[in-house]
């Protein structure tokens, strides 16, 4: 017997408009401290901070998808601990109960 699988497929369309959306503010940034009346200097921390943040967005995305997954596989262990049990109790044995 197997179970369905928890995660929802992601659509194309939200698939596009994430990653659309991703290129766009990461474009608008870049334009935005390419046109700053900042020193070179400073240019260069709001890059270097950019580059950090992003970065640390696709780690933090890719722990928790990672953190789901292993949830994901230990409730089907336990499922199948479970039905195991159940399959193994005979209720029409004479004093089961």
């Amino acid at each position: 017997m197997t179970t369905p699988s928890i995660q929802r497929p992601t659509t194309t369309a939200f698939f596009v408009q994430a990653a659309v959306s991703f290129g766009l503010s990461l474009a608008a940034l870049m334009i935005g401290i390419m046109k700053l009346p900042v020193g070179p200097w400073e240019r260069g921390f709001l890059a270097l901070g950019l580059v950090f943040v992003v970065s640390s967005a696709f780690t933090l995305a890719k722990c928790v998808r990672d953190r789901q997954e292993v949830e994901e596989v230990t409730n089907r262990v336990d499922k199948a601990r479970i039905d195991k049990i159940l399959i193994e109790q005979d209720v029409f044995k004479p004093g089961h109960i």
